[in-house]
């Protein structure tokens, strides 16, 4: 008798997964009607438009899901429920990816700053990079995510969790698209 494989999805697969289409469709929000001119509006000098916002989003994608990708390389199926960080993975959750209520600024490693004008073209992107990430997830929810640790490209010298990088991206993309939010509130562009 062949030994049958679990197909249903972890929790945390379906809850990221979930959480990214909610992305895709509040950044689809964000953009529509807008004019190239409006996507780079800036509220202020040195604060980021609406396209900068998602063109942060799409570069942070196409650097931190690379080495994600490749930690998953040949390692063998151990599939876990739920997603647990360690202490620093958890702080740093926390800390610089998650929303803040205070609105707590951090600067962006310099390979993750948006440039200072944006295509239209960046939802396109958001949405292709997000599809890369849900693609990763379902590869990854065979495997024990709390155990596979890839190397964070920002900072040397630190691996985190495979777990925990797709907790960071997803938060980091509701960090970005709630403070996109506030700059397309600010300028009351009309829905």
């Amino acid at each position: 008798m062949a030994a049958q494989h679990n197909t249903i999805a972890p929790a945390w697969s379906i809850r990221l997964a979930t959480d990214l289409l909610t992305n895709d469709e509040t950044a689809k929000r964000l953009l529509v009607g807008l004019t190239k001119a409006q996507l780079n509006w800036q509220p202020a000098p040195g604060s980021w438009s609406v396209g900068q916002c998602l063109e942060h989003l799409c570069i942070m994608n196409e650097v931190y899901l690379p080495p994600i990708c490749a930690a998953l390389k040949e390692k063998s199926d151990s599939p876990v429920e739920q997603i647990t960080p360690g202490w620093l993975g958890g702080w740093f959750i926390r800390n610089f990816a998650e929303p803040t209520s205070g609105g707590r600024r951090v600067r962006a490693p310099a390979k993750i700053r948006p440039t200072s004008h944006v295509e239209a073209s960046v939802l396109d992107r958001f949405l292709s990079g997000n599809q890369s990430c849900r693609d990763i997830i379902v590869r990854a929810g065979s495997k024990n995510v709390n155990r596979v640790r890839f190397w964070n490209p920002f900072i040397p010298g630190l691996r985190f969790t495979v777990g925990t990088g797709l907790q960071i991206i997803v938060s980091h993309e509701r960090r970005h698209l709630l403070q996109a939010e506030r700059v397309r509130d600010a300028a009351h562009f009309s829905r």
